[in-house]
């Protein structure tokens, strides 16, 4: 299937590992041009350097955090102006520390929703006036299956995850009349440095080896496994591009099945 992405101009926020990498590296395979972020400069030029490689696609590196409001309307202005413009913008940002209500402070609260609900915001108040001018325009916030099933033990991410949800809904009302696409991807349980940290923190406290956590989260799963980046990548990228021009305001898991609701 050509999912219609020759030249589209992207912008993943949070893209030098884990599922945003995974991300960019998919739009570049599908022939988009992308501008990927990250916070460790080094990581991230290596990062662009293989997907250079790998796909002959103009990759811009913008180094800077997400959660600081300043670099986030720098990083975007640079991208459209590199890039020529934006049609697709992916929303994502480090997932908060684990915890419980009693073993995090208030502060805690305040630092997640900074890093996890307003750099959306952010992101998505910078690239809107490019967006308008795209023909293909999408945005997909990366958000969590805790935002319909919560997991112990993540009470920060439970809890903000579900505020991006909203602004999610919110703006697939408010931009479909503007032609602009608005959907959400859950992903659950996935092979990379963050899980690595949830699986080494649960391996903790419950006295396990982290080969028994990793264990009994994939049993938890109908596939008896975790997923793999690429099956994240594959499904994010679909969402984007004008293969899926009629979904809209959809929030679509990739949870091999862990969510036990039925809606």
């Amino acid at each position: 299937m050509d999912l219609g992405l020759t030249g589209a101009r992207v912008f993943v926020a949070a893209s030098s590992a884990g599922l945003g990498a995974a991300v960019a590296r998919r739009f570049c395979l599908e022939g988009a041009d992308v501008a990927i972020n990250g916070r460790d400069a080094q990581r991230l030029a290596a990062t662009a350097e293989r997907l250079r490689a790998e796909s002959g696609r103009a990759v811009l590196e913008l180094p800077g955090d997400v959660a600081q409001p300043e670099e986030v309307y720098a990083m975007v202005a640079r991208a459209a102006e590199q890039l020529g413009g934006l049609d697709i913008l992916v929303t994502n940002a480090g997932g908060p520390p684990a915890g419980t209500f009693g073993s995090v402070e208030p502060a805690d609260y305040e630092l997640a929703f900074r890093l996890n609900f307003m750099s959306a915001v952010h992101l998505i108040r910078a690239a809107l006036p490019h967006l308008r001018r795209s023909q293909r325009a999408a945005i997909l916030t990366i958000t969590s299956v805790t935002v319909k099933q919560p997991v112990n033990n993540l009470i920060l991410s439970n809890s903000v995850r579900m505020a991006v949800a909203g602004l999610t809904k919110s703006l697939a009302n408010e931009l479909g009349p503007q032609g602009i696409r608005v959907n959400s991807i859950l992903p659950g349980y996935t092979r990379t440095e963050r899980v690595q940290q949830l699986m080494e923190k649960r391996a903790q406290t419950e006295g396990i080896s982290v080969e028994e956590a990793y264990a009994r989260q994939a049993a938890i799963s109908p596939l008896g496994r975790l997923g793999e980046p690429e099956e994240f990548a594959n499904v994010a990228v679909f969402l984007c591009s004008p293969a899926a021009g009629y979904v809209h305001g959809a929030m679509i898991p990739v949870d091999g099945g862990m969510i036990a609701a039925t809606l």
